[in-house]
């Protein structure tokens, strides 16, 4: 009987590996393609062991490399399974694919394997990197490699997919056991992925997904990076980096786990930025481009303006909406931004706290949790003085509407996560003690200005500003 799949592997000096992929798929009675790209190990050897029909070609990408695959292995079955050498079947996934016939799955073009992630023996469970599918299982010639991308590898089919959240693939490369290697092949992965991005931005390459939040996993990770694309640079791997860790419970790893998500979340993406900027200066040297002049004394006025106006608003607004001689009590009970905001980042901290296992509880001004003691935010918690002087900067500084929209918006939040992990730090680990030797406010304004001025230095310096006769 001629079996419903295919297997399609990907090797690359895989000794280390094949082996345990190929024993995970043992007796499926599935044919095996190898595609290697110059191996120098027994990955050949072991490869012709396991009775595989190989081809060599030279590597320049995935999304090419498997291209390259679905066009020129001589596949015989509706179903093929692709999969990367460092990749394997468990046992649940491996009883679902005997089961599995062509007949039951006639609206169907493509299945999505749940995948689990290893760094270091320790699986990524948190930080977004589980449950996460990968549409793994295609039908073979309506299926193809999606040429638009150069580093992230996806298969695209037309029609229907379905998800198999139930067996997995494992994913570990014992390689990156040793962190040279890790580092060697994502500074090679930065590569590929700052020119796509600059290629991006010249309209040289374009989604081919349709993005949606709601859609496929790939629909959804097509949509996420489109909001990407749109985030400042040398900002959004921070801000990456914090979701990462406090809304996806990357927190929740453990070491290993956190050195992986600062690693992958943050300094591979803030390696991808620079060599960006690389890119855009070197092109710019080319075309021999002069940047737009900006002009000191207007922006300097502008920015004094500004900050102190927010600065000073938002001290008279709590005066007024604080009970006292001047106290309005229509604003303090409607309007009251600031009770407001204290709200959130009470709330804010309260829930992340319950996320570590703590029981915490707030009232609008204190935030206590139990076994460990009381705080109370007070104005100068608020971070105020912070955003008025950030966004007195942005609005003043002469660049397109657009592009201070999205800066502003995520410097501000970022001020607040950064606040609400301050809050969460003090709930449990500050004492009165401690509270007599050290300002905790003076040490969290300092670190938050340093920041906000290494962005803004970015901000400024990596684009060019709008000329004045624009307004978008």
């Amino acid at each position: 009987m001629t079996p419903a799949f295919s297997f399609i592997i990907l090797t690359y000096n895989e000794q280390q590996h094949l082996p345990r992929l190929l024993a995970s798929i043992d007796g499926l009675n599935a044919p095996i393609f190898i595609l290697d790209s110059g191996s120098e190990d027994d990955t050949i050897a072991i490869a012709e062991n396991a009775g595989a029909v190989i081809l060599q070609h030279p590597f320049e990408n995935h999304p090419k490399q498997w291209d390259f695959a679905l066009k020129n292995f001589n596949v015989k079955t509706p179903w093929v399974i692709c999969l990367d050498a460092d990749q394997e079947v468990t046992p649940e996934l491996k009883e679902k694919l005997e089961g599995f016939k062509d007949e039951d799955y006639l609206n169907v073009d493509g299945i999505y394997f749940n995948r689990k992630n290893f760094f270091k023996g320790h699986w990524i469970k948190h930080g977004g990197y589980y449950p996460f599918y990968l549409l793994k299982m295609i039908r073979y010639g309506l299926g193809h490699s999606d040429l638009n991308e150069n580093m992230d590898h996806r298969f695209i089919v037309p029609g229907k997919t379905e998800i198999w959240k139930d067996g997995h693939i494992l994913e570990e490369n014992l390689k990156e056991n040793q962190i040279s290697f890790w580092i060697t092949k994502h500074n090679r992965y930065s590569d590929l992925l700052a020119h796509e991005e600059v290629e991006r931005m010249q309209q040289l390459r374009q989604q081919t997904l349709r993005p949606s939040l709601f859609g496929s996993p790939d629909e959804r990770t097509a949509w996420l990076k489109n909001l990407w694309w749109q985030l400042p640079r040398y900002v959004r791997p921070l801000l990456y980096f914090i979701y990462r860790m406090i809304f996806q419970l990357g927190i929740l790893e453990g070491r290993t786990g956190v050195i992986f998500h600062f690693l992958q979340g943050f300094w591979f993406r803030l390696i991808v930025d620079v060599k960006i900027d690389e890119i855009l200066k070197g092109e710019q040297k080319k075309e021999d481009k002069k940047p737009a002049v900006v002009s000191p004394f207007k922006f300097v006025f502008t920015f004094l303006f500004l900050f102190l106006f927010f600065y000073y608003f938002n001290i008279a607004f709590f005066g007024i909406t604080s009970p006292g001689k001047l106290y309005f009590p229509f604003l303090a009970n409607n309007l009251n931004y600031i009770q407001g905001l204290r709200w959130i980042l009470l709330s804010s901290s309260t829930q992340v706290l319950a996320w570590m296992g703590f029981t915490a509880l707030h009232n609008g001004t204190e935030l206590l949790v139990v076994g460990k003691g009381t705080i109370v935010l007070i104005y100068s918690c608020l971070g105020l003085g912070l955003m008025s002087f950030f966004s007195a900067f942005v609005i003043a500084y002469p660049k397109k509407l657009k592009q201070k929209f999205f800066f502003l918006i995520s410097g501000i939040l970022t001020i607040q996560v950064l606040n609400i992990i301050r809050f969460v730090l003090l709930a449990l680990f500050w004492t009165k003690k401690a509270s007599q030797i050290i300002d905790h406010h003076t040490i969290f304004n300092i670190i938050l200005y340093v920041i906000i001025m290494i962005s803004l230095y970015f901000w400024v310096t990596n684009n060019s500003p709008a000329p004045t006769d624009q307004h978008a």
